[in-house]
C-alpha cells in the first residue's frame, strides 16, 4: 500500500475545512496511508520587502526539505506546476506505484508559495489551476484529487 505525505505550511483554522479534509482523509484509508504534516508558517509584516519574502521562503523550504521522506517522489503545488485532469493525476501515482515508488509526497506551501529549493526537489511540479486559491482551500482540494485519483485507479464509481 502507498504511503501519501502530505506535507503543509500552515494550520486549517476554519472548522469546515478541518471537517472536509477529515472526511477525505477517512476515505483515503482504503487506498493508501497518509501522513499529513502541517510545518509552522512564517510571519510576516502586513506590506513585506521582496527581501522578507525571499528569508521567508528559503526558511519554510529549508523545513520543508527536512521532512520529506527519503525516497518518497515529491510533487510540489504550485501555480507555474503542470495542470493534470483527474484520469491523468490518477495514471502517475499509478505509474509510480508500478515503478516501485511507495511513498508520494505533496507539498503545499504557505501565503508566499515555495521556495526554489523545494520546486527543485519535485519530480512532478503540480497546478491545480491558473486561478489563485487560499493554501487551506487547496487542501481540502488536493486531499479530494487524491481520493479521486485512487478511486479511479480501483474501478470505483465515485469518480464519474
Amino acid at each position: 500500500m502507498m504511503t501519501v505525505h502530505l506535507l503543509c505550511v500552515g494550520k486549517l483554522k476554519e472548522k469546515y475545512l478541518v471537517d472536509a479534509c477529515a472526511e477525505y482523509i477517512k476515505r483515503l484509508g482504503a487506498f493508501c496511508r497518509l501522513n499529513l504534516v502541517e510545518l509552522p508558517e512564517s510571519r510576516l509584516p502586513d506590506h513585506p520587502s521582496a527581501a522578507e519574502i525571499e528569508n521567508c521562503l528559503r526558511r519554510e523550504g529549508e523545513e520543508i526539505l527536512s521532512k520529506i521522506p527519503k525516497d518518497a517522489m515529491v510533487i510540489p503545488m504550485c501555480i507555474e506546476g503542470k495542470q493534470l485532469s483527474s484520469e491523468e493525476l490518477s495514471s502517475e501515482l499509478a505509474d509510480a506505484g508500478i515503478r516501485g515508488v511507495s511513498q508520494v509526497c505533496f507539498v503545499i506551501g504557505g501565503s508566499w508559495g515555495l521556495s526554489d529549493a523545494v520546486k527543485s526537489a519535485g519530480k512532478l511540479r503540480l497546478s491545480m489551476s491558473r486561478m489563485t486559491f487560499p493554501h487551506q482551500l487547496a487542501r481540502v482540494m488536493l486531499l479530494e484529487q487524491i481520493y479521486r485519483a485512487f478511486s479511479i485507479a480501483s474501478g470505483g464509481k465515485y469518480h464519474k
